[in-house]
């Protein structure tokens, strides 16, 4: 038998053995316990199996009231979360989305759910990535692998006024983790607008040894003509004034160029590919829809960004004025940081209330 230990698999070792055990938890199996799937009588799909009974789709989702946090999740490690599939119903920046881990009281990701899964402008866009994959109609699928030691919790809130109808599975597995394995992290900011000539934070206050792993942004602009000439930064390990990786374009980094722009049509070009992509664009639609919005993400799969201390990301917004001059744009702006570290999980920024929330 091999001591591969089944936290992650990939093509170059899926033939191999392993002692890890599979479990899955879903509306059908609340607990992932084995051989209790499918057992429910009273579930709220009830009525459709009225003629078939148990073991007949009785219970395939759960419905969050206004104001309710619902625990999706609650495991026993050691393990580590594999894949995540949900749809939710309702306004996706209203749903928030939390994990954590090993007992703590702060989360180490908090997010609208569906920035977390690359669409943060409400609507569906498709996204073909190795991280997260979103496909018709609604359907969001997230890939990062997510160790935990002692335990790990996953919890939905909806702060809407309307109750939402959430279909989830969350598939893990039971094993040792190694000791060098870290935690997945995920934190959510928006700014809108951001104030003249301030740079706009992704990631800030984050201590401990880690690596970051991807970003994704909802850029909304506010402005005309191009919007993305701003400088990514990261700084770590202590930089102050100067950071180490500075990029050299808004497009540049999300590994597109000269303005994501199809020549031959005369306009932006949407692309998914597995590490990177401008998965949504929102063109005005000459009445009430008037603004552009944007929707790019970027996974530092191959090319993770190592930090030892501390780690801090920052993005500018910058277009053109006359003058062949650079003009710091007001945009609205949001981003989901990603990233794996030791605990503990420092504090993040208090998310913003509903109205700040929301996509209007």
């Amino acid at each position: 038998m091999s001591k591969f230990n089944g936290l992650g698999m990939h093509l170059g070792n899926l033939s191999l053995l392993s002692d890890a055990k599979t479990r899955s938890i879903s509306p059908e199996n609340f607990t992932g316990e084995k051989g209790k799937g499918g057992m429910s009588v009273d579930g709220p799909a009830a009525p459709c199996a009225r003629d078939l009974g148990q073991g007949w789709k009785i219970s395939p989702y759960v419905i969050i009231k206004p104001g309710e946090t619902f625990v999706m999740a609650d495991i026993e490690g050691p393990g580590a979360i594999q894949h995540i599939w949900l749809t939710p119903t309702g306004h996706w920046r209203f749903s928030i989305l939390r994990m954590y881990w090993d007992d703590q009281e702060q989360p180490s990701v908090e997010c609208p759910v569906g920035d977390f899964f690359a669409c943060g402008w409400g609507s569906y866009a498709q996204v073909s990535s190795l991280a997260v994959c979103v496909n018709p109609g609604s359907a969001f699928n997230c890939y990062w692998e997510m160790p935990f030691r002692k335990r790990a919790k996953i919890t939905m809130t909806n702060i809407d006024e309307k109750e939402m109808v959430l279909y989830y599975q969350i598939d893990y597995t039971l094993t040792e983790v190694p000791e060098n394995a870290a935690y997945f992290h995920a934190q959510f900011r928006r700014v809108n607008p951001l104030p003249y000539k301030e740079v706009y934070t992704i990631l800030d206050g984050v201590k401990g040894k880690g690596h970051y792993v991807g970003t994704y942004m909802a850029w909304g602009v506010n402005n005309n003509g191009w919007w993305g000439e701003g400088e990514i930064k990261f700084y770590m390990d202590g930089d102050t004034d100067f950071p180490t990786i500075c990029g050299t374009g808004t497009e540049d980094y999300f590994c597109g160029s000269y303005n994501f722009e199809n020549k031959v049509l005369g306009r932006y070009q949407e692309f998914t590919t597995p590490y990177s992509g401008l998965s949504q664009v929102i063109r005005p639609d000459g009445l009430y829809s008037s603004q552009q919005r944007f929707g790019m993400y970027r996974w530092h799969i191959m090319d993770p960004i190592r930090f030892e201390k501390d780690l801090k990301v920052t993005i500018q917004a910058l277009g053109w004025r006359s003058g062949g001059r650079y003009l710091p744009l007001q945009d609205d702006i949001a981003s989901v940081a990603y990233w794996y570290q030791t605990l503990p999980t420092a504090p993040f920024p208090k998310l913003p209330d509903k109205d700040y929330l929301e996509v209007i």
